[in-house]
């Protein structure tokens, strides 16, 4: 899982990640992130590129999301 996180560090340092991180809940934990990208293609090969999804250990799910309310403070 380090090399997980070492790898979306470098979505968090160029800030396109608006939030990242693991969900507890009672089927178990996962994980969820909204990063902005230039494309779907974009963020899907960054994410192929992680450790654990190219290892088996995590699978990925992906949507497009429309700006509906961001907070501005």
């Amino acid at each position: 899982m380090d090399r997980h996180s070492d790898h979306w560090d470098a979505m968090v340092d160029a800030g396109r990640v608006v939030v990242l991180g693991p969900v507890m809940d009672g089927s178990g934990s996962w994980g969820l992130g909204v990063v902005e990208a230039e494309d779907e293609d974009e963020i899907r090969a960054f994410a192929a590129a992680d450790p654990a999804v190219a290892d088996g250990m995590l699978r990925l799910e992906f949507g497009p999301m429309l700006t509906g309310f961001v907070r501005t403070a």
